[in-house]
């Protein structure tokens, strides 16, 4: 009787998980789509960072090698890298010798 309660658990743990591992997947996704939005902007207006598509890399890595909250800080980094860069575009479009 006890080993078939363990079973029972083990399954319904399983079915529990699964779902939590596919939705990390895609808020992972999701991110990404949004962080290369970013850098694809700033790069329209010739002022993508170095490492912002490293940072995606290095995120895409931590992601399969199970570090989701790892992941999700470098993506966060990288989507803010291309906002600021296309502030910095717009800040100094004027920029000049004074």
């Amino acid at each position: 009787m006890k080993i078939t309660t363990i079973f029972t658990r083990a399954a319904l743990l399983a079915l529990l998980v699964t779902p939590l591992s596919s939705m990390a997947a895609s808020s992972f996704d999701k991110a990404v789509k949004e962080a290369t939005a970013e850098i694809d902007k700033a790069k329209a207006v010739g002022f993508e960072w170095r490492d912002s598509r490293k940072l995606l890399k290095k995120a895409a890595k931590a992601e399969k090698s199970g570090k989701h909250a790892e992941a999700m800080k470098l993506v966060a980094k990288a989507k803010k890298q291309g906002t600021l860069a296309v502030a910095q575009a717009h800040d100094q479009k004027n920029a000049g010798p004074h």
